[in-house]
């Protein structure tokens, strides 16, 4: 058996966690999916499919000290750099003990104590941010990277262009992760793209690289080596990450609209998490008992945040106006 993991210099304990993201960030996922179907909160887009990619990065890059700006489906990099459930659930309930006060739609991630920098709704809005991290961190000679996430639709937007464009020309510290899942909410990315996305970087002076997005330690090693490039001011690295959405693009979507059941279902069969489990079973790292354990004890703590965060009290309505105006005592 080939231990690809410890080639990588990665230990039995740091893979196993990865797993233990992974499946936890897919049970919220699911969760999340029931609450909003029983009325109890508005609103979910989900990150099924994509865990596999999202907490390769996490692990390949440093928590607390580099800058996250992930896209909305990042739950499994956010909770691998430190979020909790809890924090997640109380964001999706609007609930007033929520980081951000209860006002920001689901997905919308920031927390300044974890280096994850707030997003918005319109897509790709945080690609040009993460550039100007960059530039501060270069600026300060820190030696930190800003890591960035997309789709392949969002790819498109000139907000990613112009970043690519003033990223490679000042040869700044920034990874640029496209998570292509494929579908731009109804979409197909052969009706969104004439080419490769990860052939637009030589197009800005930096390198590109493709990676089995389902692959765990291939974009570990991918983000890795970018990381490394970053640090010692060779600039940044797109990498496309090919996956595939499993679920519907959000709960507003039916996606049997525009693809089928076979479909999806052939690629639920090639699904990142399961090839993990079993890489790791192969490995000896996990064994049905211990898998027995890791998921009694997610499905837990998910039960408890779920708990907590449904009888958490919402902001009040006077709230509202905080955050506003530069004098928060006066309108």
């Amino acid at each position: 058996m080939s231990f690809r993991h410890r080639q990588l210099g990665l230990t039995d304990e740091q893979v196993l966690k990865m797993y233990t993201f992974m499946l936890l960030a897919r049970r919220f996922d699911e969760r999340a999916l029931l609450l909003q179907r029983s009325g109890k909160i508005a609103f979910h887009i989900s990150g099924i499919g994509q865990e596999s990619a999202q907490v390769a990065a996490a692990f390949a890059l440093r928590s607390h000290h580099d800058y996250f700006l992930p896209y909305y489906r990042d739950y499994t990099l956010v909770l691998a750099v430190g979020a909790t459930v809890r924090e997640l659930l109380l964001a999706a309930f609007s609930k007033a003990e929520d980081v951000n006060g209860g006002r920001q739609m689901g997905g919308h991630f920031s927390y300044r104590k974890h280096h994850i920098v707030s997003g918005s709704s319109p897509v790709s809005t945080q690609v040009p941010h993460a550039v100007g991290m960059a530039l501060s961190a270069k600026m300060r000679g820190e030696d930190r990277v800003a890591y960035t996430s997309f789709g392949e639709g969002s790819s498109n937007q000139g907000d990613v262009h112009e970043s690519f464009n003033f990223a490679g020309v000042f040869k700044l510290p920034v990874i640029f992760m496209c998570e292509n899942n494929q579908y731009a909410i109804s979409i197909p990315a052969h009706k969104q793209l004439a080419g490769r996305v990860v052939d637009r970087a030589a197009g800005y002076g930096f390198p590109g690289v493709r990676v089995d997005g389902t692959d765990v330690l291939e974009v570990y090693q991918a983000v890795r080596e970018a990381k490394e490039r970053a640090l010692r001011g060779d600039g940044p690295t797109l990498i496309e990450a090919m996956l595939y959405r499993i679920p519907p693009h959000s709960t507003a979507d039916d996606d049997m609209l525009y693809r089928t059941k076979e479909e999806v279902e052939a690629h639920k069969a090639k699904d990142g998490l399961t090839r993990f489990r079993q890489y790791l079973i192969e490995c000896g790292v996990l064994n049905d008992e211990l898998d027995g354990t890791i998921s009694e004890s997610i499905t837990k703590e998910v039960n408890e945040a779920t708990k907590y965060a449904d009888g958490a009290p919402y902001p009040s309505p006077d709230s509202a106006l905080r955050h506003v105006y530069a004098d928060e005592g006066g309108a």
